[in-house]
């Protein structure tokens, strides 16, 4: 794997990350890694790499864009000394493209999304060992659905981020395409977004795969 021992890696995000993560919970105690992805993460660096001693810490918000993470970045990333920072963002920045024009919202552009992200990864980089960016997704087996095309168009702007800086880019999108090959949309979701458990495992798996775990137990290092 990419980590080292005692490596404190971080998850940043919106309501996929967050998962009902508890906010006065203290980083890594109980009820701060959610009810997703990153629980499960946790749970299996824990079970499985045990020597390593991996801090998993939750940071995702229900609800945040892009544009969101640059305000509270200080407080709730680098101030906690992480030595990985791993961002799964970007569904929000689409989806208020179609749920929030009766609302008026100002929507994020893809030159706000590209630059806004760039100049985190930019920032960020020289004070940790390492950063992983994680695509959005849709549980939509449609590639012409409008929503899901655009879902696309902002994956490929963050895959460009993580390869202007050579830092590792997971396509979860690839995951949730292989399983709509052989299931319904339904089984991960009930809105197209938001995920069951399942959808959740697929997220960890994607993760795990490209950050090179092995299934091992008890290493010895």
């Amino acid at each position: 794997m990419i980590f080292s021992k005692n490596d404190r890696i971080i998850f940043v995000g919106d309501s996929i990350t967050d998962s009902n993560r508890e906010y006065a919970a203290p980083p890594a105690k109980w009820a701060s890694w959610g009810e997703g992805y990153v629980n499960v993460i946790n749970g299996y660096t824990t079970a499985f790499h045990p020597a390593k001693e991996l801090m998993i810490i939750n940071k995702g918000i229900s609800g945040n864009r892009i544009v969101d993470l640059p305000n509270r970045w200080q407080e709730d990333v680098l101030d906690l000394a992480p030595d990985w920072v791993v961002i799964m963002i970007g569904i929000n920045d689409v989806w208020r493209h179609f749920d929030g024009t009766f609302c008026q919202d100002e929507q994020v552009t893809e030159t706000v999304f590209f630059e806004t992200y760039r100049t985190l990864v930019k920032d960020t980089l020289p004070a940790v060992k390492g950063m992983i960016l994680l695509s959005a997704f849709m549980v939509e087996k449609n590639l012409e659905d409008t929503m899901r095309k655009k879902v696309e168009v902002y994956n490929q702007l963050t895959r460009q981020v993580a390869e202007e800086f050579s830092i590792r880019f997971v396509d979860v999108q690839a995951y949730f395409d292989e399983f709509l090959k052989h299931q319904s949309s339904y089984v991960l979701s009930s809105d197209r977004v938001h995920p069951s458990l399942a959808g959740h495992l697929l997220i960890a798996k994607a993760f795990l795969d490209v950050c090179e775990f092995e299934e091992e137990t008890y290493e010895n290092n």
